[in-house]
């Protein structure tokens, strides 16, 4: 039950911070009304990203990516409140939001301690949050002007990235229940490591929709050549699999590589038609789970959802069946604003966390 604290005028400004993986985020974010009538107006949303140099070595490195942590963390504090046009912290801002969880153990350790110390020398309420819900309520934040929720319910949520590929029945918000995952790889680590066999570049998501689009675009119409499995795809349950895909795919190129088969078309096909499958998998699924639920909504978030071929298809698939949302391609990756919202929903359903005793959980789940 959400606390009884002026459920339906209560307002706060929060600053979150997140530090989960390789970017380095903080938001400012104001808050009104309990989270069913929720409204949020976007103050400042500063992301320092370390892709650069993670690509060097063509995955993230935990403890290289907290030391960008260490360094870009009061820079990116600075900026934010000076976007926020925050001119007295302890007067303006109202509640501390911090990733606890899930995560890669020294960048979140990063975050966690800057917050920590940030509400001990402020005396400001502090809250530890899920970053998984912080991808749910990537969906209550625009960018520009504030957003109503008016989301219907039921929904679905699909979240989607490199360490999560997870299907959610949202009853009512304080209800979110999850009732399938990956059994192995998720979807985005499928990407990044097709991608690498491939030499494309890091992250691998981008690299291949960005030539599976222009290939598309040359060749319209074009038919699956090699007939990349499907994992799951017509199982029962809502689990996803994409272990499968990728071992085909690295035998496929093996196989091609030996006959001297391999080349260019062959690279731009092979992303062409792993798009397509993850693609497919990912929205069949998701919609078989909505018409089960009797859904309103479906919902769509995490790094993955940014990727267009997804978007373009659930948009084709549902017609005027369900309502479909999907972050701002700017919250769909890792950001701080939707850990504030994520922070405010959490803050409606218990007690403020105590700073000297919050501790970080790298496979925390909702």
């Amino acid at each position: 039950m959400y606390n009884e604290i002026n459920k339906l005028n209560h307002t706060m400004k929060i600053l979150a911070i997140e530090t989960s993986c390789d970017d380095t985020s903080i938001a400012i974010v104001d808050c009104k009304n309990d989270i069913n009538n929720i409204e949020t107006k976007l103050l400042a949303s500063v992301v320092s990203s370390q892709t650069k140099l993670h690509a060097r070595s063509g995955g993230i490195i935990p403890n290289l990516a907290a030391r960008e942590h260490e360094k870009n963390l009061l820079p990116v504090f600075k900026q934010a409140l000076k976007t926020a046009k925050i001119k007295d912290f302890n007067k303006e801002i109202d509640l501390i939001t911090v990733t606890r969880g899930p995560g890669l153990q020294p960048a979140l350790l990063m975050g966690l301690n800057f917050a920590k110390a940030l509400a001990y020398t402020t005396k400001k309420p502090i809250i530890g949050t899920n970053h998984l819900l912080g991808h749910i309520f990537s969906n209550f934040i625009q960018h520009e002007g504030i957003f109503k929720n008016n989301i219907k319910l039921p929904v679905v949520c699909l979240l989607v990235s490199g360490g999560h590929t997870q299907l959610y029945k949202i009853s009512n918000w304080d209800n979110i229940k999850m009732v399938g995952e990956t059994l192995d790889d998720a979807s985005g680590e499928c990407f990044d490591k097709i991608a690498k066999m491939l030499n494309l570049g890091y992250p691998g998501g981008v690299y291949i929709s960005k030539t599976a689009e222009k290939f598309r675009s040359k060749n319209p119409g074009y038919k699956s050549e090699f007939k990349l499995p499907k994992p799951l795809m017509y199982s029962k349950d809502f689990n996803f699999s994409f272990s499968g895909l990728k071992t085909s795919v690295l035998y496929l190129i093996q196989r091609l590589k030996k006959s001297k088969k391999f080349n260019k078309k062959v690279v731009e096909k092979l992303c062409t038609e792993t798009e397509d499958v993850i693609t497919d998998v990912l929205v069949s699924k998701t919609i078989k789970l909505a018409k089960s639920i009797d859904a309103k909504t479906i919902m769509i978030s995490g790094g993955v959802s940014a990727n267009q071929r997804l978007r373009d298809k659930f948009e084709k698939t549902i017609s005027n069946e369900f309502d479909f949302i999907c972050p701002a391609k700017s919250m769909s990756t890792d950001n701080a604003a939707m850990i504030a919202v994520a922070g405010y929903y959490e803050h409606f359903r218990r007690k403020n966390d105590d700073c000297l005793t919050l501790e970080i959980n790298s496979n925390l789940q909702i």
